[in-house]
């Protein structure tokens, strides 16, 4: 299924299988990080991150916010190329949100829905950004003074 530009099922794929990984949105510097990697004390992980000016940056950031765990082997990462809504829609969101859940880590559920209220304000943010043409956007008119 393409309907959003890119395969669902093997975006379902990933995030059913990734140990860790990061979604990149079309419109947002910010990156949304999956981490399902867990112990005894400490449990997965989902927040938004800046974005890594390359992979070996990506890594270090890693081990700094997770140090009990071993680097991975790999990120996965796939970019959605819609509004944060329809990343919902799709039912990606409900993948992840199911992935990190179902460690059985209290709490993951409402660090799942602060994660997706501060996506939707990072996209609120950037439109404005947008309309008002601040700074790396460029208007294209302008209303008479």
């Amino acid at each position: 299924m393409e309907d959003y530009g890119l395969d669902i099922d093997e975006v379902r794929h990933v995030i059913a299988t990734a140990d860790v990984m990061i979604v990149r949105f079309a419109i947002l510097e910010k990156r949304l990080l999956m981490d399902t990697r867990c112990n005894d004390t400490e449990g997965p992980l989902l927040r938004l991150v800046n974005r890594a000016g390359s992979a070996e940056e990506r890594f270090r950031h890693l081990k700094q916010i997770r140090p009990r765990f071993q680097l991975p082997d790999r990120i996965m990462s796939f970019m959605w190329p819609r509004q944060i809504q329809t990343f919902e829609v799709s039912g990606l969101w409900q993948s992840i949100v199911d992935r990190v859940t179902n460690t059985g880590f209290p709490g993951m559920h409402e660090q799942c829905e602060k994660v997706f209220l501060e996506l939707l304000g990072e996209e609120k943010k950037e439109i404005l950004a947008a309309i008002r043409g601040d700074e790396g956007y460029q208007s294209l008119w302008e209303r008479p003074r």
